[in-house]
């Protein structure tokens, strides 16, 4: 009598998983927006009552400001002349995943809301460590004061990237940034949200995003490279590039803005905006974050305006040792910062970080998207702001 129950039971899951089965084939294979009704593993059903619960998915949600970089093969590197002869940035052939990258700098409007909320719902101490430098303008020799005072708050500057802000302020904001984007997305799929919203929203609940973070200084390179506009047929690209742009030449060569200059640089000694009348890339200081055409992937100032935070630890020999896949430098492994403090590279350290693209206080060599410096993590200047990238989330591209 036991082997009938036992047998009837067995017979009574293997119709369940025969039924599950069938209802899945008719409308295909699972998949991660339409999982089905129930387990393909267990033939347990989903959403019942104490049941495993899978929540509908439409995939990652869009980020605010957010544009989708599609990964793939590059060779990173600069093809600038090595002036400064520290071969720190050879080339060599990477795979970058997919991901997401500010479509431009962050803004002193975007550091401004950042400053309410954060007075708002948190002490007066953290508030403090988050208020930008604005004592970077000045300058023994030369009448910056304006700046000191207005560059930040007044309603003029709005759009022009936030500058004065270190390594650790950003990375801060990247953190701030995803919590109140979460909350929204959140609130608007009815999910609740605890008081004050500083809990982490499940990612089971397939309505939020992932973190936001610096950029990779692979990602970052590969985006300010934007060699998908060069491709051709089947895995050709017809040719590299000198900056974010085609060409050797620094202004645009078509229409009605030809002349005009792609980028905002220093052009010589003590030229940064050309001569009354015909002033050509228009900013003796920063410009407005959407000045200039977008490279490829529709990003733009990756050359120029300010130079950008990503978070990689700055090592010289990182081209060496890093692994080809999503490459990334922390800090603590494999050359330690001891080695180079015993040596002619003695400022190099875990707390330097590097930062890409060029400023509007340097020279056309600095827009090279291979290019690279460092400076210490907790530095601040008024040529250095940043933007912030995200993972591209449940994808194997």
């Amino acid at each position: 009598m036991k082997n009938v129950i036992k047998s009837g039971k067995l017979l009574g899951l293997s119709l369940a998983a025969l039924l599950l089965a069938s209802s899945c084939s008719k409308s295909g294979n699972p998949t991660s927006s339409n999982a089905g009704d129930g387990s393909t593993a267990t033939g347990l059903a989903y959403n019942q009552e104490d049941g495993f619960q899978v929540n509908p998915y439409l995939g990652q949600p869009q980020g605010p400001n957010l544009v989708y970089i599609e990964g793939g093969r590059t060779v990173l590197g600069s093809f600038e002349e090595d002036l400064l002869t520290l071969h720190d940035n050879v080339e060599r052939t990477v795979t970058v995943a997919s991901f997401y990258m500010d479509e431009t700098e962050i803004a002193n409007i975007h550091w401004l809301e950042y400053l309410y909320y954060i007075r708002k719902d948190s002490s007066e101490e953290l508030f403090q460590k988050s208020l930008p430098d604005t004592l970077v303008w000045e300058h023994p020799l030369a009448y910056n004061d304006p700046y000191v005072d207005h560059y930040l708050r007044y309603p003029g500057f709005r759009f022009f990237p936030v500058v004065g802000v270190n390594w650790d302020q950003a990375n801060q904001f990247a953190v701030w940034r995803t919590l109140v984007v979460n909350k929204k997305l959140a609130e608007e799929a009815g999910i609740e949200v605890a008081e004050g919203g500083i809990g982490r929203i499940p990612l089971e609940s397939g309505v939020v995003l992932p973190n936001y973070r610096l950029p990779s200084e692979a990602e970052w390179e590969y985006a300010a490279q934007a060699l998908i506009g060069n491709q051709w047929l089947d895995e050709n690209q017809t040719h590299k590039r000198l900056y974010p742009w085609d060409g050797h030449a620094l202004r645009n060569p078509y229409g009605k803005e030809m002349g005009m200059f792609l980028a905002n640089f220093k052009r010589g000694r003590g030229d940064y905006a050309g001569i009354a009348g015909k002033l050509n890339d228009g900013a003796m200081i920063t410009d407005y974050i959407y000045n200039y055409p977008p490279n490829d992937f529709g990003l733009y100032n990756m050359a120029g305006n300010v130079n950008e935070w990503v978070y990689d630890t700055y090592r010289p020999n990182s081209f060496q040792q890093m692994n080809d896949l999503n490459p990334l430098r922390r800090d603590g492994y494999l050359d330690e910062e001891d080695t180079y403090k015993k040596s002619e590279l003695s400022l190099i350290d875990d707390d330097a970080r590097v930062y890409k693209g060029g400023s509007w206080a340097d020279v056309a060599y600095w827009l090279s998207p291979g290019t690279r410096r460092y400076i210490g993590k907790d530095s601040a200047t008024a040529t250095i702001g940043f933007r912030c990238a995200m993972i591209r989330a449940g994808t194997n591209y």
